[in-house]
């Protein structure tokens, strides 16, 4: 048996490349492997922000209670309304995958709610994703993150080696299978 699963098989995020496509919303429900609950003293407010600029979509919602947004499967939040929000964004972060298409979109959009939200990036990281920081109406620190296609003479890549990843052998399949 290896000591590595090929994750891609259940993982809704792309292969990555210039011509990657974010999935489609998924509207099923499931039990939940992991999602984050995020305080909000205004819902509505909160609820605009992750859907017109995160591109979340609410999948339902308990009146004054609970709003349930997502964005791909597996990519959940939980707003609930609060009354003592902290006065900054704390150190940790959430972050949410996209295709690197989007980040441009996103970085405009969320801008354009709240312009001071972009705190960071787009950035490319020694890891190979181009990542951007932006802090949400409820303090909450989102990093959007995509993945850049897999340049084998690369900087990252030579990051990664060292620390003991390497990509598949061409004769292994893809992770889309292809």
């Amino acid at each position: 048996m290896s000591d590595y699963y090929n994750a891609f098989e259940t993982s809704p995020v792309p292969t990555p490349g210039p011509d990657a496509v974010p999935p489609e919303p998924f509207r099923g429900i499931y039990g939940m492997p992991a999602f984050a609950t995020i305080p909000t003293g205004d819902l509505a407010e909160s609820v605009d922000f992750w859907v017109r600029g995160l591109g979340f979509f609410e999948l339902f919602a308990i009146p004054g209670q609970l709003v349930h947004l997502r964005r791909w499967a597996f990519q959940d939040v939980l707003l609930v309304p609060a009354e003592n929000l902290p006065a900054r964004p704390p150190a940790m972060s959430l972050s949410f995958a996209c295709v690197l298409s989007q980040i441009d979109s996103l970085v405009e959009a969320c801008g354009a709610l709240r312009p001071d939200s972009v705190v960071d990036g787009p950035r490319d990281t020694p890891w190979n994703t181009r990542d951007v920081v932006v802090i949400t109406p409820e303090q909450a620190r989102i990093v959007l993150t995509a993945a850049k296609p897999f340049d084998p003479a690369s900087e990252e890549a030579r990051n990664l080696a060292a620390i003991g990843i390497t990509p598949p052998s061409p004769s292994t399949p893809s992770p889309s299978g292809a």
